[in-house]
């Protein structure tokens, strides 16, 4: 059989494959990308834009209703109908033609099927039709494949046919009742879009909700869940689950049932590896592939292996579409880099080193309200064993915030390295603060001083303000 042969092959065409690919193919480097459904990936098609898509309508039509003037121009509900059919052109109607164009555009090439290694550097290509192509790198191999939905082993779970992210995210009608099991970024996200669709949703978490922020953040996020008539159920775990003619009943530890037409299931994430035929070249299957900065996958010994990169959720460092598409650029010039024999910049932000991973991830999480934060929690940073002062402002009393809408709620939290005088970490809870984030993670990541943030002036009347507020609630350094 014929073997092709590139500089660099990606396996994964999604948001972190196209880009790991683009940057191979700017260094220098003839590059294939192999992907097994549609180019674009999970972002394009079940997670990001289909999931702000559903949350849009509800987040505006929210705003609206605090604003008076505007809010007397609203007369009806959500036409959920309408929001699903925005939902369908924002994904294409799940079509990659267009994405495909991209490739082209871009001098990258395709081939459609499921790749699985058969040696160093070597690969065989399945296609849907069962046609077999082998392939081989010369230089470099990344595997760009993401994760999966965790399914818990719950007595009955499996046999309920629950919805996983993707399924919520590509729904044609909206259930009656939704139960969504978990806690985390998914499952807040989708219980405040569908409780906005009309759903009457409950939402079961073991532990609190969106535990990996600061505490004020999942409480914020959880009484407004509450007041738009979703039912918040925490610190509870789901026991069995028993189906019938009339939906699903969800047996809860304490001794409670919800009963539901639909579960979703918003438990974690598992990453794509159990199929890729790692073994053959001396990697586990099925775990996630841990990297150095430069996205190199680390093998048995903790060595990197030279011709070897993962990038985006299969390396389990920061399971975000904009963390990915940040280490695919760093990957993608390292590989061509390597290749050609070009200085390899590794120092403590390097241009191939994808530093921003450990302490400087922002995340968005669209609820109402919204939750932005960057860098360490403050109790992270203490566990951590930094010298921290937090200080907290309630964004609502910024006139930035009056202007907004009326009854604005929200809260700004900045954790500063005492020792240092530099932020941790900062976290926004209220509407629109999204928009607010990047300015954080500049301060964070470029570790900025606050005598020197104090001469970056906020824009009056903007939300923005806040930031004065927050130094002037810390302190003017007198020097």
């Amino acid at each position: 059989m014929t073997v092709l042969s590139y500089d660099a092959i990606v396996i994964g065409a999604g948001a972190v494959g196209e880009n790991v690919a683009d940057r191979a193919v700017q260094g220098g480097l003839r590059t294939l990308v192999v992907e097994a459904e549609l180019v674009g990936g999970e972002c394009s098609y079940w997670a990001c834009m289909p999931s702000k898509a559903l949350l849009r309508s509800g987040s505006l039509l929210e705003t609206v209703r605090a604003v008076p003037g505007a809010a007397e121009a609203v007369t009806g509900a959500i036409d959920a109908q309408q929001v699903l059919r925005r939902r369908d052109r924002v994904t294409s109607n799940w079509d990659d033609a267009g994405q495909v164009k991209w490739l082209d555009s871009a001098g990258i090439e395709l081939l459609r099927g499921h790749a699985e290694f058969t040696g160093e550097r070597r690969l065989r290509v399945t296609a849907g039709d069962g046609t077999v192509t082998e392939v081989e790198a010369v230089h470099a191999i990344a595997v760009s494949t993401g994760s999966a939905a965790l399914l818990p082993d719950i007595p009955g779970l499996l046999a309920a046919q629950p919805w996983t992210s993707r399924d919520a995210t590509s729904a044609k009608s909206v259930p009656a009742s939704l139960a969504i099991i978990g806690g985390g970024v998914v499952a807040a996200e989708m219980a405040t879009a569908y409780t906005s669709l009309g759903a009457a949703v409950t939402l079961i978490a073991r532990g609190t909700l969106l535990a990996a922020d600061e505490p004020f953040a999942g409480e914020a996020v959880a009484a407004a869940l509450g007041k738009a008539g979703a039912d918040v159920r925490l610190r509870t775990t789901v026991e069995r689950v028993e189906s019938g003619v009339d939906g699903h009943a969800l047996l809860l530890s304490d001794g409670t049932a919800v009963v539901a037409e639909k579960i979703l299931v918003a438990t974690g994430r598992v990453p794509r590896t159990g199929d890729l035929g790692l073994e053959s070249i001396g990697l586990p299957g099925g775990g996630w592939l841990a990297t150095d900065d430069s996205l190199r996958v680390l093998g048995p010994g903790g060595e990197p292996i030279g011709w070897l990169y993962a990038t985006g959720d299969v390396n389990g460092r920061a399971l975000l579409t904009h963390q990915g598409k940040y280490q695919a650029r760093i990957a993608g010039d390292a590989m061509a880099a390597r290749a050609f024999g070009r200085p390899i910049d590794l120092a403590p932000w390097g241009v191939h080193a994808a530093t921003a991973d450990h302490d400087a991830v922002p995340q968005v999480t669209f609820t109402s309200p919204e939750v932005a934060s960057v860098g360490l929690t403050a109790a992270a940073a203490e566990k951590r064993g930094f010298r921290t002062r937090v200080v907290d402002y309630p964004i609502g009393w910024v006139a930035g915030a009056t202007i907004h809408s009326d009854g604005y709620e929200g809260q700004a939290r900045a954790v500063v390295d005492e020792d240092r005088g530099v932020l941790l970490g900062v976290t926004f809870v209220g509407a629109d603060v999204g928009e607010l984030l990047h300015a954080a993670t500049i301060a964070v990541t470029a570790e900025v001083p606050l005598t020197r943030l104090w001469h970056a002036v906020p824009s009056y009347p903007t939300l923005s303000e806040v930031w004065l507020r927050l130094l002037e609630a810390y302190g003017r350094p007198t020097t």
